[in-house]
């Protein structure tokens, strides 16, 4: 292939124009737009160094202190002792065999008999007093006072008083009124013996008889 020829081929040279005339065609755009003044300050910026210091390695720590030095410690010294024989022991002396007599066996002591003692006095409790053979009044939870008779208003007579003995049963009901006294005389005798036998008086197992005395008034 022949150089000079390829030198002179029109062809390559208008390439080579064409590319440099592209080229001041962008540089004469950027200066009109203002894009090379931002480059001609990015350009005037300062620019600051640095100056990175090599990182050095610690220093190796310092070496340990030697270790103490041992001391020395020397055996005491023994001291011989001059040998001294042991005494002479004589021989210990025969003992005689103990005689052994015939002891007769103490016999035991007899026991102490001790006494059981006595029994001790059982001391009876006094017997309760005899109740009387008729009692000075009565306990009864139903107990009703007689009325005023009407044969004592037909005689104007204003008071009276009869006393009376009852007999009661084991279950406190009275099973018969005896009339010992009675002011005026069987003036109110009636009346006191109908009120009296309708009494519930308190039950004690027994009979017993009890004396009771009613007093009439006549109220305004």
């Amino acid at each position: 292939m022949d150089f000079a020829r390829q030198q002179r081929d029109p062809t390559r040279h208008l390439v080579g124009i064409a590319f440099v005339i592209l080229v001041h065609a962008l540089v004469i755009w950027a200066l009109l737009s203002g894009l090379g003044q931002k480059v001609i300050e990015v350009v005037k910026k300062p620019m600051t160094a640095q100056i990175i210091e090599e990182i050095r390695p610690p220093p190796p720590p310092p070496p340990p202190p030697p270790p103490p030095p041992k001391k020395i410690i020397e055996p005491p010294k023994v001291i011989e002792q001059p040998y001294v024989p042991p005494p002479e022991i004589p021989p210990p002396a025969p003992v005689a065999p103990p005689v052994i007599a015939n002891v007769a066996p103490t016999p035991p002591p007899e026991p102490v008999v001790i006494a059981p003692p006595p029994p001790p006095v059982v001391i009876a409790p006094p017997a309760p007093p005899p109740k009387p053979a008729v009692r000075q009044g009565v306990s009864c939870t139903k107990k009703e006072a007689p009325s005023f008779p009407r044969e004592a208003l037909c005689a104007n007579i204003q008071r009276g008083k009869v006393n009376a003995i009852l007999t009661i049963d084991e279950q406190g009901n009275v099973a018969d009124v005896k009339i010992t006294s009675s002011e005026p005389p069987r003036v109110f005798d009636r009346a006191v013996r109908d009120t009296l036998v309708d009494w519930k008086c308190v039950g004690e197992g027994a009979k017993y008889q009890a004396s009771v005395e009613i007093n009439f008034t006549l109220k305004d």
